[in-house]
């Protein structure tokens, strides 16, 4: 039975011969020794089962068989050239679709208008944003990237950290008037909390980082949503003591319509993306997330951050 298997690296040498006519001009051309050209040519003549050459003492002739494959040779090694002048173009401009989850202010007001910059940026990309309030399978839902707050447990997949950040406990000033500022974290206990579960906090549990470490607090609240924009309005109208990322309360803070409560307690909470496949493997990956993590630390859609 023939041996059919040759390599690319054979049809470059054989092509290099039978315009040189020689096995040494080849060689010196190459960057390669006479010996090893003659290597490759005697295998790629077994693979294919001809003679490609007549050799003389004098000179290297190409056989009419060798005239044939030639052609095809130079189609090969022409297709070959194309392929990688094709994917180094695609590398340079990402393509394809691309699949992206997150939470939904995150997404409504930071996450969609990036995407929005990136899909002008690079016009070949098909991107699909859907905004949940739940923790995705990446994997088995077909999310090319998830943007989440907190930390990654899945141990399959590939986190990149975007932000760092925490959450914060605050509260209308017309409430704490009513109801007196907390001096400690048991305090909460007694107070109207209003219950935000992003994900994947815990409902009605409040576990925080503080000068003794990390303490926990049962909190109750008859208000109670998965959607921070009604859960920071109530507090906003003086409803109770919320918990949310320093980002989403930020301006709030700032113009005095929220104000901290307990500053020495947080909530660990960094923003990441979450991918199945390493950003080495897919340039319109990396293209996002390297785009995702510039435009959420700099620029008119960044998260707003704070000196906790």
């Amino acid at each position: 039975m023939v041996n059919n298997q040759w390599e690319l690296i054979d049809l470059r040498v054989f092509c290099c011969v039978a315009r040189r006519s020689s096995f040494n001009a080849a060689a010196a051309e190459l960057g390669i020794s006479p010996a090893y050209v003659s290597k490759r040519i005697a295998g790629l003549e077994k693979a294919l089962g001809l003679a490609l050459f007549h050799r003389t003492t004098r000179r290297v002739s190409i056989t009419d068989e060798g005239e044939a494959a030639v052609v095809w040779a130079r189609k090969v090694l022409d297709t070959a050239d194309s392929l990688t002048q094709e994917m180094a173009r695609t590398k340079a401009t990402p393509t394809g679709a691309l699949r992206i989850s997150t939470s939904l202010r995150l997404g409504r007001n930071h996450v969609a208008h990036i995407l929005a910059v990136l899909k002008r940026s690079y016009p070949g990309l098909d991107i699909w944003l859907e905004l949940v309030d739940r923790r995705v399978d990446v994997l088995g839902e077909g999310f090319d990237v998830d943007i989440r707050v907190g930390e990654v447990s899945e141990p399959y997949l590939v986190a990149h950290p975007i932000a760092s950040s925490v959450r914060v406990l605050c509260a209308a000033p017309a409430y704490l008037a009513h109801r007196g500022m907390p001096k400690t974290l048991a305090d909460l206990a007694q107070h109207d909390c209003l219950l935000f579960r992003d994900r994947d906090q815990a409902y009605g549990v409040w576990r925080l980082e503080g000068p003794q470490g990390a303490e926990s607090v049962k909190v109750t609240s008859t208000l109670g949503s998965n959607h921070s924009d009604a859960v920071q309005n109530w507090a906003v109208d003086g409803h109770g003591i919320v918990l949310l990322s320093s980002w989403d309360v930020a301006s709030r803070l700032q113009d005095g319509s929220m104000v901290r409560v307990l500053p020495e307690y947080r909530q660990s909470a960094d923003v990441w993306a979450v991918t199945a496949a390493r950003l080495a493997s897919s340039a319109k990956l990396k293209v996002c997330v390297d785009f995702l993590v510039q435009q959420l630390n700099q620029g008119p859609y960044a998260l707003q951050t704070f000196s906790i």
